[in-house]
């Protein structure tokens, strides 16, 4: 009997415990206890979960909001917990609960757990319980339960019968006429997530009017999520009714009173092109596109540069250069000198990409005088977006030309003030030596490499000597001997101690690609006769060097060359050069 009792009272802890933690004034412990529901759940088994548990928690929906969405994204996967998909509506009550609360998180993480429990329901349990909900929500006193409502139509509307159909979009035009503008928002921001799923009849007589009327709505939070909408609408119609139901709509956006609204616009761009067709890119979005590229906001034109690309890569082939001469060049010409720095590099980031698109003679002629312009920019990032494109358009004129053109400006940044364009010459020239060829590039740029060792930043410097590694690569070791090393070797004597760290830390690099002949022949001599540098800092760095390079040496030259300098290194009366001597006598002999 005992026994029996303790097993009943076994079976009722899990409950009890949950019931007491939820009750208690400490957040933590109730927060705590949401999040262990499942293994609640699982020791209660699915009949008392679905008869005990939900309607507990269903009860005592009034709590912090953190714990609420704790619990908005436990329900979500219950379904497993309450006996399947068979009993899915079992989650509804609770979550119907949740999705009426004031705190939007809480609202939004319960209409994603419904949708996901739709998804578990029979086409007669939808019309039976979730219909239902929506219809509630819908119907709702609150502002924040209609809002809610808009997120969940998508989900139950294909698999419901031709009347229920009827009445969700009775009721989603009701949203978007709701007094609230949070209501009409929510209904904006869902319309095209609807519209996918509605009969292609019903969106032309029933969805499209509430676009019209939303996208003309007096709050410009409402008309911004309508302009977002419009590729989405646009997307489900042929092209003769995209003329005539969403054109109108798209050309009055385009010139809205709001400055938020032609922005969303303009960053939906290309999408709304795709979905539209060639043929009303052609008649009707590329003037359009041409106003965007010209608004009088900086955020709009930005946003409108940064899609020329992609707008011209999906222009109809057969207008595509007359449009791109003719219309959008000379806004990017306009755009170039813009005032603004965010209109500028946007534009930076894509122009370079239009070269393959106009071919050689047009990226001559046209192009290349405004790469000069960007390339002279006094904003560090369009310099910096030239550069790291110039692959492109060296596809498309070839080195000669674009050397001849750009060089000279890409000479002038290699100084520039600002370290940061610095190292992004410094990482382009790997692709500038592979393009140039070895001979222009001695002739042009090994100096210039070069120089960057001495340079006053050390990420310059560090960036530098990957450089010469990835040179050597290209070139090889013979090429490295005769123009690389000689200088390298040099700064050894330089009085700067940060510029013989710096050749030890080249040698380091260069070990790695030069062979093993090179390595033991010329670099090996160089780094044992610093090992007696009056810097601490220089001498255990040749301890690290020397480590580094003993994989790469002639193992014949390990024991009567390295060992002597690391044990001498090892008794240095600087701690840290100990250290490290010690640390390579071992990772060697290892």
């Amino acid at each position: 009997m005992a026994a029996s009792d303790s097993g009943t009272d076994e079976s009722l802890y899990p409950i009890a415990v949950l019931i007491d933690e939820l009750k208690n004034e400490d957040v933590q412990l109730r927060l705590n206890s949401i999040k262990k529901l499942s293994t609640i759940a699982l020791a209660l088994g699915v009949e008392r979960t679905r008869s005990e548990l939900i309607p507990f928690l269903t009860e005592t929906i009034y709590d912090e909001d953190e714990v609420l969405l704790a619990l908005a994204e436990q329900l979500g996967s219950f379904i497993s917990l309450v006996g399947g998909g068979e009993f899915a509506h079992c989650l509804l009550p609770p979550l119907e609960s949740l999705a009426t609360v004031e705190e939007t998180v809480v609202r939004d993480k319960a209409v994603a757990s419904l949708r996901a429990v739709a998804a578990h329901h029979s086409p007669q349990a939808l019309e039976q319980h979730f219909v239902p909900l929506v219809q509630r929500l819908a119907g709702g006193d609150w502002f924040t339960s209609r809002a809610s409502a808009c997120g969940l139509f998508s989900v139950c509307y294909p698999r419901v019968s031709a009347p229920v159909k009827a009445e969700l979009r009775e009721h989603f035009r009701t949203l978007c006429q709701d007094d609230t503008p949070m209501v009409r928002r929510a209904a904006a921001y869902k319309l095209g997530e609807f519209a996918r799923v509605v009969e292609v009849e019903y969106v032309k007589s029933d969805l499209i009017p509430m676009f019209v009327t939303l996208a003309q709505d007096d709050q410009d939070s409402v008309r911004i999520l309508a302009a977002e909408a419009c590729a989405a609408v646009a997307g489900l119609l042929p092209a003769e009714d995209c003329e005539q139901l969403v054109m109108p709509t798209v050309r009055a956006r385009a010139g809205d009173s709001s400055w938020r609204v032609r922005y969303m616009l303009a960053d939906k761009f290309v999408e709304l092109q795709q979905a539209v067709g060639p043929e009303l890119a052609r008649s009707d979005l590329a003037q359009i596109f041409q106003a965007l590229l010209k608004d009088s906001e900086a955020e709009v034109r930005a946003a409108a540069a940064g899609k020329v690309k992609d707008f011209c890569m999906n222009l109809d082939k057969a207008h595509q250069e007359h449009i791109i001469m003719n219309m959008i060049l000379p806004q990017i010409k306009d755009l170039v000198c813009d005032p603004n720095q965010h209109v500028k590099s946007a534009l930076a980031s894509v122009i370079m990409g239009l070269s393959p698109i106009v071919g050689r003679q047009n990226t001559i002629e046209h192009l290349l005088p405004l790469f000069l312009i960007q390339l002279k920019d006094e904003c560090p990032e369009v310099r910096l977006n030239i550069i790291s494109n110039l692959e492109c358009v060296n596809e498309v004129i070839g080195i000669q030309q674009l050397v001849q053109s750009l060089l000279p400006a890409i000479m002038e940044l290699a100084e520039d003030t600002k370290w940061r364009v610095r190292l992004a010459i410094i990482e382009h020239m790997p692709l500038l030596a592979g393009q140039l060829g070895q001979e222009f590039f001695d002739e042009k740029l090994t100096g210039l490499c070069m120089s960057w060792l001495f340079d006053h930043v050390y990420a310059i410097r560090e960036a530098a000597t990957l450089n010469l590694k990835k040179l050597v690569e290209q070139y090889g070791p013979a090429w490295a001997e005769t123009n690389v090393i000689p200088k390298v070797l040099a700064m050894s004597r330089e009085q700067n101690y940060l510029h013989r760290m710096t050749y030890l830390f080249c040698i380091n690099v260069l070990a790695e690609v030069c062979g093993k002949d090179i390595t033991t022949r010329v670099l090996l001599p160089a780094i044992l006769s610093t090992a007696d540098d009056s810097v601490a800092n220089v001498r255990f760095n040749v301890a690290k060097t020397l480590q580094k390079m003993a994989p790469y040496l002639d193992s014949a030259v390990i024991q009567p060359q390295v060992k002597p300098v690391l044990e001498k290194l090892n008794v240095d009366p600087d701690v840290d050069v100990k250290y490290f001597a010690s640390e390579a006598i071992v990772g060697i002999a290892g």
